[in-house]
């Protein structure tokens, strides 16, 4: 240590003394566990040494991966309840729309109005660069959804800086900053928080004509519903997470999650799309739910005809599913679902979080095989017709049939690793003795009965 870096320690330590705490963690008294034991005062700016065994896995460091991480969409709608209506006659489309992104007119005399979006999660993949272009194609995709044409970006990340090199960080923008150009927008700054997490996202300004973008409403009676990009990154990343998923399977989320739905965007612009919005978080049936509501109309969808990356389906099958698949399912009213017809697996697909998913757009029936040619043209092989609108319906239909339903019965999930099993183990059971409540999810192999909740 250098003479100025002591004379600096010296001073911070002689005043959190006096205060009897830590000056950068008021918690922790001082001198405390840090400078006791590997002679680091992180108050004087000195780092921990960073004890890293092998390659570093982004995914290790968050709980819920990508947009799983999102608050739910129940609990968001709960709390925006009570926050002010927004009363400016600027403002074209506001947060009480739900809609992919706000749009503002900031003069009468625009032609174009100013499209608005932020979006900020937690990596759904390990490698650094590669989450921060996944987190600004999912950024930029609101603007793509609406029509409009992405302008300027500002970077925002969440960074365990005393538990990571800072070169991850640097990797993760880079990543972000390089896709961003790709769209053609510049990263003009950003804004960066010390968190426990990783988080990463951007804030968007988007333009689009004033009276030309597009909602998530005014789907028509006859509308083909085109879908852009497989579903079931929530389940692959999850499975990822707990040694469930192959290298093939995260590398095939993850060149989909950095694609941006820009050519989609264009392709829906030139055949007069009616309706259309991204799918991310709140998985397809739940951002569907939206255009159905606020179109009124009834559409109907053939589960055979939704694309689906590799391995999804045998995920589902397993059970091996994020918590997002049930939050996402509470957001949605049964009164406009007539899923009557699937499997479980199948509506736990329809349920699952999407992150950089792909766009859903409502096409005149006219222009719909045109549109699906185009897209194909530009290297969308996964875009499908997945459905259709049949009808009007004042409150919002969504019917989704399906050919082969026993095609998705369960089937039983090798059990976890050892390693894996005694850690959930124990944090399930550490405040359950003795309880029949407790360890279904990974019984003690050494017990010689099951308790009476699993059998």
């Amino acid at each position: 240590m250098d003479k100025h870096q002591l004379e600096k320690r010296k001073v911070i330590m002689k005043r959190s003394i006096a205060l009897g705490h830590c000056v950068c963690d008021p918690k922790k008294p001082c001198p405390c566990l840090d400078f006791k034991e590997k002679d680091v005062c992180q108050c004087a700016g000195e780092k921990m040494p960073l004890e890293i065994d092998g390659d570093i896995k982004l995914t290790d460091y968050v709980k819920s991966a990508g947009c799983a991480s999102k608050i739910g969409k129940k609990d968001l709608v709960d709390i925006l309840s009570g926050v002010p209506a927004i009363e400016d006659d600027r403002v074209l489309v506001g947060s009480n729309a739900g809609d992919d992104a706000g749009v503002i007119l900031l003069s009468e005399d625009d032609t174009h109005a100013h499209i608005l979006t932020v979006d900020v999660f937690a990596p759904s993949v390990d490698d650094p660069y590669t989450f921060g272009e996944i987190a600004a194609a999912n950024s930029v995709s609101d603007v793509y959804a609406m029509g409009g044409k992405p302008q300027a970006a500002l970077s925002i990340i969440g960074f365990p800086v005393d538990l990571l090199p800072n070169d991850v960080m640097t990797e993760i923008l880079k990543g972000g900053i390089e896709k961003m150009k790709e769209a053609g927008v510049p990263v003009v700054g950003g804004h960066s928080i010390k968190d426990g997490e990783i988080k990463c996202g951007f804030a968007v300004l988007g333009t689009c004509p004033k009276d030309g973008f597009v909602r998530n409403s005014g789907a028509q009676i006859g509308d083909v519903m085109i879908l852009t990009k497989p579903l079931g990154v929530g389940i692959t990343a999850f499975a990822g997470q707990i040694g469930h998923a192959s290298a093939d399977d995260l590398a095939e989320i993850a060149k989909s999650m950095s694609t941006l739905n820009k050519d989609a965007a264009e392709v829906m612009q030139n055949n007069n799309v009616n309706a259309a919005t991204d799918i991310t978080g709140y998985s397809l049936l739940g951002h569907l739910s939206e255009i159905v509501k606020n179109s009124k109309v009834e559409v109907e969808i053939i589960f055979e005809e939704i694309p689906l990356f590799n391995n999804v389906a045998n995920l589902a099958r397993r059970e091996i599913l994020p918590g997002a698949v049930e939050r996402n399912r509470e957001s949605v009213s049964v009164d406009i679902l007539n899923l009557n017809a699937l499997a479980d697996a199948q509506t736990d697909i329809l349920f699952s979080p999407e992150t950089s998913g792909g766009l859903l757009m409502f096409i005149p029936e006219i222009n719909a095989e045109k549109a699906l040619k185009e897209l194909q043209d530009r290297g969308i092989s996964s875009a499908s017709i997945i459905g259709k609108v049949t009808s009007q319906n004042e409150s919002g239909l969504i019917t989704v049939t399906t050919e082969c339903k026993e095609c998705y019965s369960h089937v039983k999930v090798e059990k976890l690793k050892v390693e894996k099993q005694s850690e959930v183990q124990a944090k399930i059971c550490s405040d359950e003795e003795e309880s029949d409540d407790c360890c279904c999810c990974c019984p003690d192999e050494s017990s010689e009965s099951t308790p009476s909740c699993c059998s």
